[in-house]
């Protein structure tokens, strides 16, 4: 425990130490990106070829097109897939390790800018490149002082900066990420509305008049446990299998009960362009599992809290 302790307040330390590195160089390398009309490519050897591939992703799904390079694969063809308008960064602990040394004139010879996350700054690859974002660190969190640790947590730190800036110039927002999303619960919560979750062949609805025996059938026929009630076409309530039970439990005899003598009247009602996340939001702030949907008062069905559920949205 005391050992695992030690090697996250490392880390953190190591983290917190990065925010005094910061200046103009990292202005200029987020404009630079900001601004190119080419793809971002990171390259990097070993953990740091790791790193490279995560800021990737992040860039890519927060609005910046960007590429992974390894390093070893770069000089056997892969320099090919970097274009002119492209910027490229090279990420480095030591800056001078031989893939990098071997690597980095060529990538001179490609792109529009070369920007590098290295945690020397006097090394071949700090003084080769157009600009540098200082990851500096003074241990690594390894008893040895040898695995990546503290210096792949700067270089991860310093990749998030640069998305989360780049992410505030684009504007950015909840929407635009969801395009980028659209699988898995994120991008059903971010995405999905109440039109995609209707099942239209089944919307229960009764008249004011139906008898109970009517009732009953409607809400087992359409299996949502719900129906609602309408008096010329607009809805005024909705009956659940709860107020059933309930009914049957108050009462001796059914006969010659109808719809609107045991109705909730005044039903919560949302439009088929709600988002669905909305619409659970609703049924737990008012405690309820179902939601009649109506648009410009056509009656279009019954969103239950058990759909929303199965989506795995919640």
């Amino acid at each position: 425990m005391a050992t695992a302790k030690k090697a996250i307040l490392s880390e953190s330390e190591s983290i917190k130490k990065i925010v005094d590195y910061l200046d103009h160089q990292f202005v200029e390398a987020v404009e630079i990106i900001f601004n190119s009309k080419g793809r971002l490519v990171i390259t990097g050897i070993g953990k740091s070829a790791i790193i490279a591939q995560k800021i990737v992703a992040t860039l890519n799904s927060t609005g910046t097109p960007s590429l992974f390079l390894h390093a070893s694969e770069a000089i056997h063809g892969d320099l090919g897939m970097i274009q002119k308008e492209d910027v490229i960064i090279c990420i480095s602990k030591s800056g001078n390790s031989p893939e990098i040394k071997v690597l980095v004139p060529f990538l001179k010879n490609y792109g529009q800018a070369l920007i590098a996350i290295t945690g020397n700054i006097t090394s071949y690859l700090a003084k080769s490149s157009d600009l540098v974002l200082n990851t500096t660190i003074e241990a690594e969190a390894c008893p040895n002082n040898l695995a990546p640790t503290n210096s792949t947590t700067a270089q991860l730190v310093m990749g998030d900066a640069l998305a989360v800036c780049l992410m505030e110039l684009r504007d950015f927002k909840a929407s635009d990420f969801a395009k980028y999303h659209p699988g898995g619960a994120l991008g059903k919560k971010l995405l999905l509305r109440v039109s995609d979750m209707l099942e239209h062949a089944l919307k229960p609805v009764v008249t004011l008049d139906a008898p109970i025996k009517k009732v009953i059938f409607e809400i087992s026929e359409k299996r949502l446990g719900v129906t609602a009630v309408a008096d010329q076409n607009k809805i005024v309530g909705i009956i659940t299998d709860g107020d059933i039970r309930r009914m049957l439990n108050n009462r001796d005899s059914i006969f010659g009960v109808k719809a609107q003598d045991i109705m909730t009247k005044n039903p919560k009602m949302i439009s088929s362009s709600t988002m669905v996340i909305d619409a659970f939001n609703i049924m737990e702030d008012f405690s309820i599992t179902q939601l009649v949907v109506v648009d410009n008062g056509e009656y279009k069905g019954v969103l239950h809290l058990h759909d929303i559920l199965k989506e795995g949205i919640i």
